[in-house]
């Protein structure tokens, strides 16, 4: 702060906040907003979670900006019946994400909306037991209809079916044909589909807590029943793959939504990578995010990884400290909310809308470049 010559009576010495380069606040407003990124940086001259929601969108920004960033996505909750489905679509197809991580529940819930069903809302006058019974699941104020679920096993049932023994399964695999499928039945939007085409990998590390693991689950005892081969499944594939993916990049961002498994198991790739070289297995340098981002409204007082700070994350060597051009940004906040305008002011300052027209070239020449 510079220097400021006058001492008042009580010893404090008023500075001048100008002199002193400090960066000035301003009030909302909304007559001056017409996009949501104009309202977006508007909300970042505020204060309290408004302006969390503007340095998200810049931090965000610099890593889509940044071409030699490889940017993965981690997602938790129920975030598709949430209606967020495309939200992902648009951050896949935009280039951004490369990678994601994520529940199953997620990947199912969405792959329900990918083949053209619904989710209803919840009226607070129904009961649960009635609900039950009449094969309506509730998710805090959505429902997701038993049928839709019967309707998910039945493409895990085809995906399966055509599944050869010798081929290991494991969740990207698993995920990318299901995003295969898709792109040939399906012509509407899903993160899955649109991952397939723009052949960005989907892993779910704790695939047996899903719809999609009992899926698997019960094609094992189909299986058994018809004497047929059975599918053996490797989670160890899914963490090589990630992790060879990850040490091939130059710099790594991560965009959290929620926390919870999927946030671990993608930070500690970092752990893994200097335990590689100071155990001695490989000769590599130090591999961090040096980008992050999470929209989650956990309190860090917990103690859990879900509300950890970024800061507590440089202790354990999975991201570049500012101090050395790490760029971080959290929100505190229901991700229904924060995250259309976060992603919405950053596809608009890409220019992304306006490319629509040049998703279909791009697009074919992923697949053939992936075939």
């Amino acid at each position: 702060m510079a220097k400021q010559q006058k001492k008042t009576v009580t010893g404090r010495v008023l500075h001048d906040p100008v002199k002193d380069k400090l960066r000035p606040i301003f009030p909302l407003d909304l007559s001056k907003c017409s996009t949501i990124d104009q309202l977006v940086r508007a909300m970042g001259d505020t204060a309290f979670t408004g302006r969390q929601i503007g340095d998200a969108a810049d931090v965000l920004e610099a890593m889509a900006r940044d071409k030699d960033c490889f940017v993965v996505m981690t997602l938790s909750g129920a975030l598709t019946v949430g209606k967020m489905g495309l939200v992902f679509c648009d951050l896949i197809e935009s280039g951004i994400v490369k990678a994601i991580v994520s529940t199953g529940a997620l990947m199912a819930h969405g792959l329900v909306e990918a083949t053209g069903y619904s989710h209803f809302r919840y009226n607070d006058k129904m009961d649960d037991r009635e609900l039950f019974h009449a094969g309506y699941n509730r998710v805090y104020d959505s429902l997701e209809p038993e049928v839709n679920l019967d309707h998910v096993e039945e493409v895990m049932d085809k995906v399966l079916d055509e599944w050869e023994a010798e081929d290991v399964v494991c969740s990207w695999k698993i995920h990318r044909r299901i995003g295969e499928y898709l792109h040939k039945t399906m012509p509407g939007r899903g993160i899955l589909k649109s991952a397939y085409e723009h052949n960005v990998p989907v892993f779910v590390p704790a695939f047996s807590d899903s719809e999609l693991g009992i899926d698997f689950a019960l094609h094992k005892i189909a299986r058994q029943r018809d004497k047929r081969p059975l599918l053996r499944f490797d989670p160890f594939e899914d963490f090589e793959k990630f992790a060879d993916t990850m040490l091939a990049t130059k710099r790594m961002g991560i965009f959290t939504v929620g926390g919870g498994v999927p946030r671990n198991w993608s930070q500690q790739f970092g752990v893994y990578a200097e335990l590689l070289a100071r155990r001695g297995y490989k000769k590599l340098p130090l591999k961090r995010y040096n980008y992050g981002l999470r929209i989650c409204p956990e309190p860090v007082h917990w103690g859990g990884l879900s509300g950890s700070t970024y800061t507590e994350a440089v202790s354990w060597g999975k991201f570049v400290p500012p101090e050395e051009g790490g760029k971080f940004a959290e929100v505190f906040d229901d991700a229904t909310v924060a995250l259309p305008l976060v992603v919405g002011a950053v596809l608009e300052r890409i220019g992304y809308f306006k490319r629509d027209k040049r998703r279909v070239p791009r697009l074919q020449s992923n697949l053939q470049k992936e075939n």
